[in-house]
């Protein structure tokens, strides 16, 4: 089961890929964003979107948290997307507003977790109305894993088009503990 410490890391790195990502993707012309690239979700602009449509689906789910995480507030009032290609926008522009919004949203729910938060199981229901109870630990690793999966293909997507995305190691953000 993954520490507190594991989860703000991982939502620290979520945002700085994030970040580099819509960075390296913004120094294409829009149509080479949108190209249908063959890639499982067509084009960057549909990874980077499916990407928000998988991280508001699990954030309405993690809403439902016995924890109640103020930081998930704003995702009670959020309808679940229809589905994993609902469509947040047209342009990078529209995508990189509610991609903002979401790594605010998860690093400022990390940053108020316990571990014993980890442990609690969460009920929920997938989209087709199934449950589902597994622990939240677990359910955390498997969103940021997810994440890291997705971003793998945009940054392959960029790398075809010539972009580099720069360093996307995890290892980047560990602290040295000589250093402290």
């Amino acid at each position: 089961m993954p520490k507190r410490e594991d989860i703000v890391l991982l939502a620290q790195y979520n945002a700085t890929m994030n970040r580099q990502l819509y960075e390296a993707a913004a120094t294409l012309p829009a149509d080479e964003v949108s190209a249908d690239r063959g890639a499982f979700f067509g084009s960057l602009l549909g990874t980077m979107n499916h990407l928000l449509a998988g991280d508001t689906i699990w954030l309405t789910r993690f809403a439902l948290h016995p924890s109640a995480f103020p930081a998930l507030e704003p995702m009670r009032s959020v309808p679940t997307p229809s589905g994993l290609t609902h469509s947040f926008g047209s342009s990078q522009e529209e995508l990189r507003e509610h991609r903002l919004r979401l790594d605010g949203v998860i690093t400022a729910m990390a940053a108020e977790m316990r571990d014993a938060d980890l442990e609690q199981v969460l009920v929920y229901r997938n989209l087709s109305g199934k449950e589902f109870q597994r622990h939240f630990g677990s359910l955390l690793l498997h969103f940021f894993n997810h994440q890291t999966h997705h971003r793998g293909q945009a940054s392959t997507l960029l790398s075809q088009a010539g972009v580099d995305i720069g360093v996307t190691d995890l290892f980047v953000l560990l602290p040295d503990p000589a250093a402290a």
